[in-house]
């Protein structure tokens, strides 16, 4: 019987030794990709700004910060962690810290007035006509699918506010976001496995240790304890 046990006890003592190996090399290849965004992140020297206090700032001034932290919490359903935002190193390179920096550049876009100039008179498909001059258009927080491209001045007006950096920074940070969402998912994995692999070797080592045949001394023991006469 006592084969039998130690043949079970040192297969889970290996699992263990397998899933700890696991989870270290889980745990080694995720800093490895937290380095290298790190690194990526401090050569482009994208950074946040904070005042004194510690409190964000868009423009000089916490209450510029405060639509920012409301299009993420009500319009795109993000929670900021803050523990990610640290003034002591304002350099966008967490998850929250990324969400962060592409809400206030979506922010600034969406809240912004366009300069339209049509140079002469068009006529819309539908046959409006719309007077050349100069238009002053509020984007009005409209994405850019929601403007009417029949119209020239929205038109006009989607092609200015939602310009190919504006989408390609934002792109940029939503990659940079789930990148490092996913480098802390890797770090949870890796703890996960080298936990696992803890319990399953003291598991092993233990089903070996208690069913060892009994040595001499422990034998006397157990039959002294096993005659003594009861006690009331």
């Amino acid at each position: 019987m006592y084969a039998r046990f130690k043949i079970v006890g040192i297969g889970l003592a290996i699992a263990g030794i397998a899933f700890m190996g696991v989870g270290g090399y889980t745990y080694a290849k995720t800093q490895q990709g937290a380095n290298a965004l790190n690194a990526f992140s401090a050569a482009q020297n994208v950074k946040l700004n904070y005042n004194e206090e510690g409190q964000l700032t868009d423009r000089g001034t916490v209450e510029g910060a405060a639509p920012i932290f409301a299009l993420l919490k009500d319009d795109w359903g993000y929670t900021v962690d803050p523990s990610e935002l640290n003034p002591n190193d304002p350099v966008v390179n967490t998850a929250s810290e990324y969400m962060v920096q592409m809400a206030t550049i979506a922010h600034h876009t969406l809240d912004g007035t366009q300069t339209v100039v049509l140079p002469e008179d068009v006529t819309a498909d539908d046959g409006t006509i719309y007077k050349a001059g100069t238009y002053e258009v509020p984007v009005a927080g409209r994405y850019w699918s929601q403007f009417d491209r029949t119209n020239p001045i929205d038109a006009k007006v989607r092609e200015q506010a939602w310009t190919g950096t504006a989408h390609a920074l934002i792109a940029e940070l939503g990659v940079g976001s789930v990148t490092a969402s996913a480098l802390q998912m890797g770090l949870g994995i890796a703890a996960l496995a080298a936990a696992l692999g803890a319990v399953l070797l003291l598991t092993g080592l233990g089903i070996v240790w208690a069913a060892r045949p009994l040595t001499a001394p422990e034998t006397e023991t157990v039959t002294k304890r096993a005659t003594a006469p009861a006690t009331i």
